[in-house]
């Protein structure tokens, strides 16, 4: 789907993911993450290392393969297929390395940009914590600086990859003057997995499963100054510019519910009842339609919002938030279709729907709600339309009687008609 959009290098690509799904990742490998037998799976990450499948937008001297947005969407396409908790393991260096790349030293995109894309090194971000959530700028992890180095204390947890990585990148509040704008109260630090860092807890997950996903508790750690990622007190930047990557390798890695829609497509066209395929009956067919329509939007919408972080278009945090909004909640539509045409059998183990529908569920809930991202979305869309220099036609002048209709009036328009008196 939608080759015509893509250059023969980005078809290219795509090719060689889909053939490294296909040939690469056992079955048995995928019931073991599921089982939880696997707690973290570097076995997956040296294998997309070895093949040059981590840091597909990063420049080349890192290990990277210098392709566009475009092309991450097309590989997270055809690897969401996998589960949430492989695509997770695919995406992080997309994420991870959007700060190393965008904010970091010479110094430390060669300490860990580098071995990571290469699979010598595994990285988590660690953001939310006990008593955040989405309040984000209210971090309670702090570092302090003392001489060369910073003390670091505090806990973050849903980190996936808590267990398993050799690295993370912590969000911290550095700036604690009561009256520092939140935005000027973090900043983002490179902690390496040693001394004070533990993982204290490893979460049971409805699905994702096998990503080592757990709580990090940070005791008295002792991180080098030049750990630094960006300015101090600058994390808000980094932060800004990593929930490109976080979304939209959300909203992408999600469109892998094709894998579900084409064992519902298949169960249906072999499946009979009253002497022909269910297929064929269209309490089956329509609900395949309404899915495989709303999985072409989610990819329209996805590849839109990849081409505009491209072409640095002006308002890609709405274009994004509303891809990562959008096919997050198509692909549990899609999931939940796919089940209910295979009627009780999909609600066993018998077929992978149900781990699918387990997994695809987190969707609408990390890297920012769907509340979160209409929450965005509106911010931005009122901010465009509200904005003086906005030039499009007003349909207010296009009523029957434009001069006599009503009108919102604002405080100014009632303190003139009723004065003191309001």
């Amino acid at each position: 789907m939608y080759d015509f959009l893509l250059t023969p290098e980005e078809q290219d690509l795509k090719k060689e993911v889909r053939q490294f799904v296909r040939e690469e990742i056992t079955s048995d490998f995928l019931r073991k993450m599921d089982n939880d037998d696997i707690t973290y799976p570097r076995e997956f990450v040296k294998k997309l290392a070895a093949r040059g499948l981590r840091g597909i937008r990063f420049p080349k001297k890192y290990g990277g393969r210098e392709m566009s947005w475009v092309a991450d969407v097309t590989a997270n396409e055809e690897i969401g297929c996998l589960g949430m908790a492989l695509g997770c393991a695919f995406v992080m260096p997309s994420i991870v390395g959007e700060a190393l790349n965008m904010f970091g030293t010479e110094e430390q995109k060669q300490k860990y940009l580098k071995p990571y894309i290469e699979g010598k090194l595994v990285a988590a971000e660690a953001l939310t914590e006990p008593r955040g959530g989405s309040d984000f700028f209210g971090a309670m992890t702090r570092a302090e600086l003392e001489g060369d180095h910073f003390i670091l204390n505090g806990m973050k947890r849903f980190v996936v990859g808590a267990e398993g990585a050799d690295f993370f990148l912590v969000y911290c509040k550095t700036n604690f003057d009561p009256a520092a704008h939140k935005y000027s109260r973090i900043s983002l630090f490179i902690v390496e997995k040693g001394p004070g860092v533990e993982t204290e807890y490893l979460y049971g997950l409805m699905g994702c499963r096998g990503g080592g996903t757990g709580r990090l508790v940070f005791r008295d750690v002792k991180v080098p100054r030049e750990n630094l990622v960006g300015e101090l007190h600058g994390g808000a930047l980094c932060f800004h510019q990593m929930m490109i990557p976080e979304r939209l390798t959300s909203a992408s890695a999600c469109l892998g519910v094709w894998g579900a829609l084409d064992l519902a497509v298949r169960y249906t066209d072999k499946r009979r009842t009253f002497g022909k395929q269910i297929r064929k009956y269209q309490g089956v067919s329509f609900k395949i339609a309404d899915a495989v329509t709303q999985l072409d939007a989610a990819r329209s919408i996805s590849y839109m919002a990849a081409r505009a972080v491209d072409e640095n278009y002006a308002n890609v945090r709405r274009i994004v938030s509303e891809a990562k909004r959008f096919a997050t909640e198509a692909a549990w539509d899609i999931v939940n279709n796919a089940m209910q045409v295979m009627g009780g059998i999909g609600y066993t183990d018998v077929y992978p729907i149900e781990r699918a529908l387990r997994d695809i569920r987190l969707g609408m809930i990390w890297t920012g709600t769907s509340e979160i991202m209409n929450l965005m979305i509106q911010h931005e869309y009122y901010n465009e339309v509200l904005d003086p220099a906005y030039d499009r036609r007003r349909m207010e002048k296009d009523a029957m009687h434009p001069d006599d209709s009503e009108r919102c009036f604002t405080d100014e328009d009632m303190q003139a008609v009723f004065g003191d008196g309001l």
